[in-house]
């Protein structure tokens, strides 16, 4: 169950994938919280710079790998505003970090680009779980996923 903290931390990865669209980036953002709640990075979609890897979830993995014990990372939440693509899912699954707390699904973001017209993404979008079978994950959040569609439906209507 998503308490109140976490609906925050959530919160934030949108402020984080609207700070994204403002800069030209797809509207992504995702926050790392240490198993006593403390935020410890958080980043925003980066792939505007032709780097289409650039993902936040994916540089979470890395500094998490970089900053924090195995057992801190199984013991971490990564919070997102949209759920894994099937690269960032693999890196959380190989850097070994635990719970995933997502705003809107990949399935969600597939019928939103259908309906806004958008091409289809370059990679599946896979459920996390067929990435990283054991993972604890949770997620679309009703209220907050309407807020990232807004997001994608502002980043369409200028692309398409």
């Amino acid at each position: 169950m998503i308490d109140s903290a976490e609906l925050q931390n959530l919160r934030r990865c949108i402020e984080l994938a609207r700070e994204a669209l403002e800069a030209g980036d797809e509207p992504f953002g995702s926050v790392l919280v240490s198993a006593n709640g403390t935020v410890l990075a958080e980043d925003r979609n980066r792939i505007s710079s032709g780097d289409r890897t650039q993902h936040p979830e994916f540089a979470l993995a890395r500094w998490a790998a970089t900053n924090m014990t195995p057992e801190q990372r199984a013991a971490a939440t990564v919070f997102t505003s949209g759920e894994h693509c099937p690269m960032c899912a693999a890196a959380h699954g190989w850097v070994g970090l635990g719970r995933i707390v997502y705003a809107s699904s990949s399935a969600q973001l597939s019928d939103w680009r259908a309906e806004f017209g958008a091409p289809a993404a370059p990679v599946q979008g896979l459920p996390i779980q067929e990435i990283v079978p054991d993972i604890v994950v949770e997620g679309p959040v009703a209220d907050l996923s309407e807020q990232v569609k807004d997001l994608h439906r502002r980043l369409y209507r200028t692309e398409v």
